[in-house]
């Protein structure tokens, strides 16, 4: 789950070996600074930076980058999640922001599955579709959920869970004021048609 802004001042992930990866990725998948750029929603100038190690990745780009160049975080990151410990503590979880939704990893990274929790504000990114290979799983931990998935929409209590593919297209939106706090996994495929789509559509949703 990936904004298409460009992010500000926002917490990053300290990798600092990253940078020529993400620019070794770009060139395997084809892709000019320019057109990967704008499928993360960035701009070739902040691409550029990424790729050179003068700016560091958060978390939600990681996973965007990982989809535009179809493979996984752990290729991003390389050997360097050999290291990484299994159990990620709650002291060290730090808040990632992206299109108003605030994020924690609840997993180790560079895994080809991610687990995340999630508060999704109300009225944030209502109007965003996503679809992208691979599953999700999420579960409501407060607050109320509207999901809707192809032309179904459901909304989801504290205790509910939803698991689907997430090539069928989707919409979260947090139902009650003080929005809604999430788990959420999913899964990377290594698919060279695994970047992530979002895009605005027309309507509210029910």
């Amino acid at each position: 789950m990936s904004s298409s802004s460009e992010p500000g001042a926002e917490p990053a992930v300290s990798l600092p070996a990253v940078a020529p990866q993400l620019r070794e990725l770009r060139r395997r998948a084809s892709l000019t600074l320019e057109a990967a750029a704008r499928s993360a929603g960035l701009s070739p100038a902040h691409l550029s930076r990424l790729e050179t190690g003068q700016r560091q990745p958060s978390l939600p780009m990681l996973l965007s980058l990982a989809r535009i160049y179809g493979t996984t975080v752990s290729d991003l990151l390389g050997e360097m999640v050999a290291d990484r410990d299994a159990v990620v503590r709650a002291a060290d979880m730090e808040p990632s922001g992206a299109g108003g939704w605030t994020y924690w990893q609840a997993g180790a990274s560079g895994r080809g599955m991610q687990a995340l929790r999630v508060h999704v504000p109300h009225g944030s990114q209502g109007d965003i579709v996503r679809v992208h290979a691979g599953e999700e799983w999420l579960y409501v931990l407060e607050g109320r959920l509207r999901l809707r998935l192809g032309d179904a929409a459901q909304r989801l209590g504290p205790g509910d869970s939803a698991h689907f593919d997430s090539l069928t297209p989707h919409r979260i939106a947090a139902e009650d004021p003080g929005g809604v706090d999430l788990l959420f996994v999913h899964t990377l495929l290594q698919s060279p048609t695994a970047a992530l789509c979002l895009g605005p559509t027309t309507g509210d949703m029910p």
